[in-house]
């Protein structure tokens, strides 16, 4: 049967889409930083409006509309997608801001960060009990953060933003879980975010000045393709979540600021002393806690499940 004949297919697959997913997402400060001089604002308004192009593409080839028809009708979930624009329209500001001011590296700490939110996230606001290592693991990040301000002299608001961002966006989307498939979701979220990047058009051109346009033919091929580079990596993800156990998708995540960390270093050279790296080091233990934790409970489940089965 195509099920079961497929499973071993649908682990692979579902790691090739998610590694896809967050390879994509580690190269976006290259990408972004070929869309200078254009500033901040006017990028991410762009990538909102042309996202919201592409994903209506997606929609009339994929016959589409009667899945987003059914999610119209639901208000609550309308609105839900509306705040879950609003959080990812802060993260992408943010993100790109760092990516065309120097400071991937600081952005690359952000996604480190994002798991340890996350976990944060589950406790004070869906009232999840945490077991002792996700504690370790949040203590030991905490003193990452403290090391890293002591560091910069300032307190790191751009990985903090970056990591509370996404995760309220994750967050966010888990309330309206599998009831909203990617494209629809995706279309919507820009959708509501269209008259704010119109805004923020308008504002940029009675200022600065609108960029697109005026610097060359590839400039503005780049930046009308941010809308397909926003949306196939958050496809893949869905795809991805379809297809892979927790644990598989938890593990891929850490490629996106793994790959932004060595943009930023190696390639970028953006400085990185000693304070850094030690409170990088902090963060990458904590997750090693995290990844751990994460490892021991798959295996618990899998042997308890097994433990249930009745004896052939």
């Amino acid at each position: 049967m195509p099920e079961s004949k497929s499973s071993p297919d649908r682990l692979g697959s579902g790691l090739f889409f998610g590694l896809g997913a967050y390879g994509l997402w580690g190269l976006l400060p290259v990408f972004f930083l070929l869309l200078a001089p254009a500033g901040a604002m006017e990028i991410v308004a762009w990538r909102i409006l042309f996202s919201l192009v592409f994903c209506i593409i997606l929609l009339a080839i994929t016959r589409g509309w009667s899945q987003l028809r059914d999610v119209l009708r639901d208000r609550k979930t309308t609105l839900t997608l509306g705040l879950a624009g609003l959080f990812i329209l802060v993260n992408w500001l943010v993100f790109i801001f760092a990516a065309l001011s120097g400071h991937v590296v600081e952005a690359a700490l952000g996604y480190f960060t994002n798991p340890i939110v996350t976990v944060l996230l589950g406790v004070f606001i869906l009232r999840e009990k945490l077991r002792t290592l996700q504690w370790v693991a949040i203590v030991v990040s905490a003193i990452a953060v403290v090391v890293l301000a002591v560091n910069y002299g300032a307190f790191p608001w751009i990985s903090i933003g970056l990591a509370f961002s996404f995760g309220f966006y994750g967050l966010v989307k888990k309330r309206v879980g599998g009831t909203v498939d990617a494209i629809s979701g995706l279309t919507l979220e820009t959708l509501w975010l269209a008259p704010i990047a119109i805004a923020m058009l308008i504002f940029v051109a009675s200022t600065d000045g609108l960029v697109i346009g005026t610097v060359s033919s590839l400039h503005t091929a780049a930046m009308v393709a941010s809308g397909v580079i926003t949306a196939v990596p958050l496809l893949f993800f869905a795809a991805a979540a379809r297809r892979l156990p927790l644990v598989y998708l938890g593990l891929t995540q850490y490629l996106a600021p793994i790959l932004q960390f060595l943009i930023g270093v190696f390639v970028l050279s953006e400085d990185m002393p000693p304070a850094r790296w030690a409170g990088f080091a902090i963060v990458w233990i904590a997750l090693l806690i995290l990844t751990v934790d994460l490892l021991r409970t798959n295996h618990s489940g899998r042997v308890a499940r097994r433990a249930l089965q009745p004896a052939s």
